[in-house]
């Protein structure tokens, strides 16, 4: 008995090790499309798929956010001509959406993490797709000043970010588009 116990005990911890290490692989798909993201820099020109676009803003809707307040509002731009205005380099058939929130979109901090998980949400979600995808936070001071009333974003609310989304050239991969990141030794401190 002692013994059929103990096969058990072993079984159980090499089993539990095995699922454990699993779980720490980066080969998890959830784990794909965070560890292995890039930022395009080039976007073949194409339509999203719309079915992927709106799993895309699913994600953004999705994201967690303080006190489950949602304080997000995606205007999807679409039109070549207005994303232009946005974001000069933009193909035919990218997606632009844009991420407004209620305030001046700097000093409400929790507002800009619950927006920024929502970009993030979205960001990954169209790699995860195959897509491309890129943030913004440069263009959003035009946007506020210059595109609101053009792109429907509402009278109480300011651009925080924007996310780009579209199709990649082929061959385009995470390797030769990536830019560097910091090394772990550099970024965490451990205590």
């Amino acid at each position: 008995m002692k013994k059929t116990f103990f096969v058990f005990l072993i079984l159980l911890l090499l089993v539990g090790s095995f699922i454990a290490a699993q779980s720490a692989d980066n080969s998890n798909p959830a784990l794909k499309p965070i560890l292995g993201h890039f930022a395009a820099r080039n976007f073949a020109v194409g339509a999203v798929p719309k079915a992927q676009l709106d799993l895309i803003l699913q994600a953004g809707i999705r994201a967690p956010s303080a006190s489950n307040r949602q304080p997000w509002h995606f205007t999807v731009v679409q039109d070549l001509t207005l994303a232009k205005k946005i974001v000069p380099q933009v193909n035919d058939g990218n997606v632009l959406i844009v991420v407004s929130a209620a305030g001046d979109g700097k000093t409400n901090g929790a507002v800009m993490l619950d927006c920024g998980l929502a970009v993030q949400s979205m960001y990954l979600a169209a790699q995860a797709l195959g897509l491309g995808s890129r943030i913004y936070s440069g263009p959003i001071a035009a946007v506020n000043s210059n595109l609101k009333t053009e792109l429907g974003i509402p009278s109480n609310q300011n651009a925080v970010a924007l996310v780009r989304v579209g199709l990649l050239p082929a061959g385009t991969d995470a390797v030769s588009s990536a830019s560097a990141r910091n090394s772990a030794d550099k970024t965490i401190t451990w205590k």
